[in-house]
């Protein structure tokens, strides 16, 4: 499912911007799993999320996942990795930021694609 009805070719979006609408899309689905599996204060919410959206995390994320990636999956993923991002991230490696960047990319690609089975999939891969 997507918000918008407007059609768009991902495989023509930067990697950058695949990335952009690729962490909402990530974010999204680690406030859903958090809230539904507790009614908690926001602000633990909050502090379990970050487990799961720090470059740290995504790095671990992308060990978790990146033996079931299809050849596709993997090239969209490279692509985001590989972006120039421009800036130096505060909070983790410059390895860790661009591996953060591919699962991110990834997501986005999925995301517009509209492979909401195959997001649900490696999510719970990850989250498990």
């Amino acid at each position: 499912m997507r918000f918008t009805e407007k059609d768009i070719n991902p495989k023509q979006l930067s990697p950058l911007n695949l990335a952009f609408i690729g962490d909402c899309v990530y974010e999204m689905l680690v406030r859903e799993t958090l809230v539904v599996e507790a009614n908690r204060p926001v602000n633990d919410l909050h502090r379990e999320s970050v487990k799961y959206v720090s470059a740290k995390a995504q790095t671990e994320a992308y060990d978790k996942i990146k033996d079931v990636l299809t050849d596709d999956e993997v090239a969209v993923y490279k692509r985001g990795r590989n972006a120039k991002v421009g800036h130096n991230p505060k909070s983790a490696s410059q390895g860790e930021y661009h591996i953060a960047t591919g699962i991110e990319a990834l997501f986005g690609y999925l995301y517009l694609t509209e492979q909401q089975d195959r997001l649900k999939e490696l999510f719970k891969i990850i989250s498990d």
